[in-house]
């Protein structure tokens, strides 16, 4: 390959030395059939004869290279040859050295028959997040099935004086090939060529008996190389219930030394600002605010509410934050502007907070990885207030309540930006409400029911439905609930197939009210069902309300080996009143049966009251959230949630149908079985 072709986003040139050069007869000397590949071919997969990757970090630029040759025998993976997307960051640049076919013995240069587009990759620009990568698209003509296609290529990226964090720090994680892959020869080598040194960290590898082993550290110094080689490989995780192998490389350096590294760009700010100065009006309408906790209230939902979110991915992995006046001025900031104009407010009103580093995404992996600054991506408030913490997400719209009463944000794991700060874990949370209270009426006359639910929602559930009965259609509303309704009812379980529209008539939902300050979005449903009975396969009729939102499926289902159960689930109080005009069945094991379950993680209670001619149930279900339940405690954790599910989670009455011979029979029932 002499043709030297420049780009300003790719070129295609010969390897660097660092990464090695091949020639073509040692290429097709590496491409070499054997038992291990026979055998995953004849298994219908594609087949990888080698993948060699190697990452190289300095304190001017990262490069990644890659040369692999893999079998193209199955048409999807044909497709996504033919044409594929590449995306590069703002100086970065994509360097093509081979794009070659093996067919038939014959290596064929496929350069000549590659083209080659740049495009932009602002598709969410509207949205408010900007960015200046780029999407290098690549079509090869004329791959053929059957072909072996070999490709050779880097990427370097070019620090600016924006990249500051990643000249002075690394964070890299190789993460193990997904196991569809079957490779002759895998080979991943990192190389340090900065002056600092790299920690080196393997995790979630396993023995042979598929064992968790203990994390294995290293460190790396300046032209240092850590290599991972692995002949006749597959990936042998079981990717629904494991954790992928990865290994973590990052800068040395412990989180007290980043705190301190990163804490005086924030402080800078916070000594040498006064909201007075940049945003008297503000102030004075501050000022006119006697309640504190009305203060707090106003100061956050004018961060989120009126200063546009913008999202700027070629300055998130820097962490020098706007100055709090140009956010006020123009009005828009990413979650740091946003985060530190909020803080500035607050200090003016006098309440203590701080910002913190958050990666909402990763946070279960964050007690694992390696100290960096750049494991985070995202920026929020930490709030200390009446001794207790609250976190505010500053980029979020749409929030209401004082303090205590808005969204609860999920996390374990931030950073505050304060000098000499350590990793640290929220504790986990007990909601002082219900974030769900429904009240369930049914009463039954004849050939008809009347249905009322009337439904308070607090906290998390008030935000979510305030939008979503501002943004959805009303009639769409009314189907979500029948179709809901039609389940609880076990309408299901006898008349499916059923027009739902039918079976609830002149059916209406209404705000009944909603409190901004308590974050309390009031709702009732009202509606007429004909035919209210559930009618089982012998002509027993039954009334019957299970609401399947008790049961959470997810704690019943968890299977996963590595991962800890997340727990997150909301409070929730139910009272479910069935009534009728005919005699029931007030002994009938179900309808009487209560429930008192005492987890260490959840309390549960299921209370009835049964009359001659209906019955009442109260639900109250109390979690600790926002914790991972322990390994050992989830098998209990899990039984528990199994008998919520056996017949706890709502009422059920039985019909005693008028007549001599009916009631022979309900006596006889009663008495022997």
């Amino acid at each position: 390959m002499d043709n030297q072709i420049e780009i300003e986003n790719y070129k295609i040139r010969k390897s660097e030395s660092w990464a090695g050069n091949i020639d073509d007869q040692e290429l097709i000397s590496k491409i070499q059939e054997s038992e291990f590949s026979k055998q995953h071919i004849s298994d219908g997969k594609d087949f990888c004869y080698f993948l060699d990757k190697k990452y190289r970090t300095g304190n001017a630029e990262n490069s990644e290279y890659i040369c692999m040759a893999y079998t193209l025998n199955e048409p999807a993976n044909l497709e996504r040859a033919s044409v594929s997307e590449i995306v590069v960051e703002e100086n970065e640049v994509y360097h093509i050295h081979r794009i070659s076919v093996l067919r038939d013995g014959v290596l064929i240069d496929k350069i000549p028959d590659t083209k080659i587009k740049v495009l932009d990759s602002e598709n969410q620009s509207s949205g408010g997040i900007l960015s200046s990568n780029k999407k290098i698209n690549i079509t090869i003509k004329d791959l053929r099935l059957y072909d072996i296609l070999i490709m050779e290529d880097s990427r370097v990226k070019t620090f600016t004086d924006r990249d500051f964090l990643r000249k002075e720090f690394s964070k890299y994680i190789w993460v193990s090939p997904d196991n569809y892959w079957a490779y002759g020869s895998y080979t991943f080598t990192f190389i340090n060529d900065r002056e600092q040194k790299i920690a080196c960290k393997k995790t979630f590898f396993r023995d042979e008996n598929g064992n968790v082993l203990e994390p294995e550290l290293r460190y790396l110094n300046k032209d240092d190389r850590f290599v991972f080689e692995e002949k006749n490989y597959m990936n042998p995780v079981d990717a629904n219930r494991e954790i992928f192998p990865y290994i973590d490389f990052a800068t040395d350096a412990g989180w007290k030394d980043l705190s301190n590294y990163i804490a005086p760009m924030y402080d800078e700010i916070f000594a040498t600002v006064s909201l007075k100065d940049f945003a008297p009006d503000l102030a004075e309408k501050l000022d006119l605010i006697a309640d504190s906790d009305e203060k707090i209230q106003f100061a956050v939902e004018y961060v989120q509410n009126n200063i546009y979110y913008i999202f700027n991915a070629d300055e998130m992995n820097g962490h020098k934050p706007q100055e709090p006046a140009v956010t006020y001025e123009n009005k828009q900031g990413d979650c740091k502007a946003k985060s530190v104009l909020l803080k500035v407010i607050l200090d003016y009103i006098g309440v203590d907070s701080s910002v913190v580093l958050v990666n909402f995404h990763t946070d279960f992996y964050i007690k694992y990885y390696l100290p960096s600054l750049l494991t985070f991506n995202h920026a929020i408030v930490k709030i200390n207030y009446k001794n207790e913490d609250f976190f505010i997400d500053a980029t979020t719209r749409e929030e209401f309540g004082l303090l205590e009463n808005r969204g609860f944000i999920y996390f374990m794991h931030y950073l505050e930006v304060k000098p000499d700060q350590e990793l640290k874990e929220r504790k986990p949370y007990r909601y002082p409400y219900f974030c769900v209270d429904e009240k369930v009426d049914f009463n039954v006359q004849g050939t008809a029911g009347t249905l009322t639910l009337t439904t308070s929602y607090k906290g998390n559930r008030a935000n979510a439905m305030r939008r979503y009965f501002k943004n959805t259609n009303k009639r769409e509303i009314i189907d979500s609930w029948n179709n809901f309704l039609f389940y609880s009812l076990n309408y299901s379980g006898d008349r499916n197939g059923t027009d739902i529209r039918n079976v609830f008539k002149d059916p209406s939902i209404n705000i009944i009210s909603d409190d901004k300050k308590m974050n309390e979005f009031k709702i009732q449903y009202k509606a007429t069902v004909d035919n209210p009975y559930f009618t089982d396969p012998k002509n027993n009729r039954f009334l019957m309300y299970f609401d399947r939102n008790v049961i959470k499926a997810s704690a019943r289902d968890f299977m996963h080996k590595d991962i800890s159960f997340w727990h997150n689930f909301d409070s929730e109080k139910y009272e479910i009143n069935l009534y009728t005009d005919q005699k029931i069945d007030t002994g009938e094991k179900y309808t009487v049966q209560e429930s008192t379950i005492d987890n260490p993680y959840f309390n549960f209670t299921s209370r009835k009251k049964v009359i001659k001619n209906g019955a009442t149930v109260n639900i109250e279900y109390k979690p600790l959230v926002n914790m991972e339940i322990p390994q050992p405690d989830f098998e209990k954790f899990r039984t528990d949630h199994h008998t919520i599910a056996d017949s706890n989670f709502g009422l059920g009455i039985d019909i005693i149908e008028p007549g001599l011979m009916n009631m022979l029979k309900f006596n006889f029932k009663k008495r022997f079985m």
